[in-house]
């Protein structure tokens, strides 16, 4: 199969492949891209595999950055872009079910080929515009089938993170899972034990934000891999009720409010210590409980402009969005009219602060001061005091008296 039309990003990285092969070397492009070419995608990485060695490739470019050169990779700046070029390899055995205990540069295409994950990402594309598929890819893309490359068997137990990859692929694509393929990630789902939890909550993020996202959640209840990713043991029957919940057609906004959506359906009592375990980071875990706290609190109250301000506009509409999506009630322009009507939007627009009450009332740092400025707060985001010096001093020295 030869391509019509050659896509601009490959076009403009053409001149590398040219250079590689004016030194007597292959090169060509490969993996993911052109994948999403001849799926009609747009096109995210343009990766360049070579049979010249490391060291090779570098004396041809001269910008490069070793950024991974013990496994072949080195990163060309051309063109005023950035390619990462890697060497064709081999691999040996896999110690930890995830990295290989070493790596051999070949010089052989089909070799390199034959260590990629799946038929539809072991494509390489040369310069004329010509696919290689030496694995029926093209059969697999024309059937929207994910097939694993060679002995599906050795491909997941080489490396466990493919399980996720290859869940993540249905939900990004569209596609089924090849059977063969599909028992053989069933079987080696325990090996998911044994990757980085940080390795798989991208995937699993990856898989909540893709458009077929409730395929790929089907999947991941089929093969029962999510009995090996952490704190999901046991939770066969509280998936159901994720997909049940939530909208045909609804999409995720953002990875918080996906989290969110999936800890709710799981009933997760404590989303930080949750979330924790996935060693996400402390700014996402309070993203994702909020948007979690606020959906609790909209089940038995109304919005006001306190709430408002106390959880952020954004986080509220976020969480709006999932109540609309499982048929409840919601009311944007409400949202859009209190959060306008708010005077601030944040303790710091006050025009007064602890120092100036200090300075200019005389009073002393302490609990009472700090009651006093949450006073202050409170009624101004109500609409009971307006954000005036003279007016909050007044609103003070009543508080004091009253003291």
């Amino acid at each position: 199969m030869k391509l019509e039309t050659m896509p601009s990003d490959f076009q403009k990285a053409l001149p590398l492949l040219t250079k590689i092969k004016e030194a007597g070397f292959e090169a060509y492009f490969v993996g993911g891209s052109v994948r999403d070419v001849l799926l009609g995608r747009d096109i995210h990485d343009v990766d360049i595999a070579t049979s010249s060695y490391p060291e090779e490739t570098k004396r041809i470019f001269e910008r490069t950055v070793d950024i991974g050169i013990e496994h072949g990779t080195v990163l060309v700046l051309e063109n005023g872009g950035e390619y990462e070029i890697t060497t064709f390899r081999t691999e040996d055995v896999y110690v930890d079910y995830r990295r290989p205990s070493s790596v051999s540069f070949v010089r052989s295409l089909e070799e390199d080929l034959k260590r990629r994950d799946f038929t539809v990402n072991a494509f390489a594309l040369d310069e004329t515009g010509e696919v290689i598929d030496l694995f029926d890819g093209l059969t697999d893309l024309d059937n929207k089938l994910l097939r694993a490359v060679g002995q599906a068997e050795e491909r997941f137990n080489e490396d466990a993170l493919r399980i996720m990859r290859g869940l993540r692929f249905a939900a990004t694509l569209d596609f089924d899972i090849e059977e063969v393929t599909f028992e053989a990630m069933k079987d080696h789902a325990p090996l998911l034990e044994k990757i980085s939890v940080e390795r798989s909550f991208i995937e699993f993020d990856k898989l909540l934000m893709a458009p077929f996202w409730r395929k790929g959640i089907k999947a991941l209840q089929a093969t029962e891999a999510y009995n090996y990713l952490p704190d999901l043991v046991g939770t066969i029957e509280k998936w159901q009720s994720f997909l049940d919940s939530i909208a045909e057609d609804f999409r995720f906004t953002n990875s918080e409010q996906a989290w969110a959506a999936l800890l709710l359906a799981l009933k997760i009592k404590d989303p930080k210590a949750f979330l924790k375990t996935w060693k996400t980071s402390v700014n996402f875990q309070k993203d994702v409980e909020r948007i979690v706290t606020i959906f609790n609190y909209r089940l038995e109250k109304e919005l006001t402009k306190e709430e408002i301000y106390t959880f952020g506009r954004e986080a509220i509409l976020l969480t709006e969005e999932l109540r609309q999506a499982q048929g409840m009630p919601v009311d944007f322009e409400l949202i859009e009219h209190l959060d306008k009507e708010l005077v601030i939007h944040d303790k710091h627009e006050i025009v007064v602060n602890g120092g100036i009450l200090i300075k200019e009332l005389g009073l002393k740092p302490g609990p009472e001061m700090g009651r006093f400025l949450n006073a202050v707060e409170k009624a101004i985001v109500c609409g009971d005091l307006a954000n005036e010096k003279d007016d909050i001093f007044s609103f003070i020295k009543g508080l004091t008296k009253g003291a």
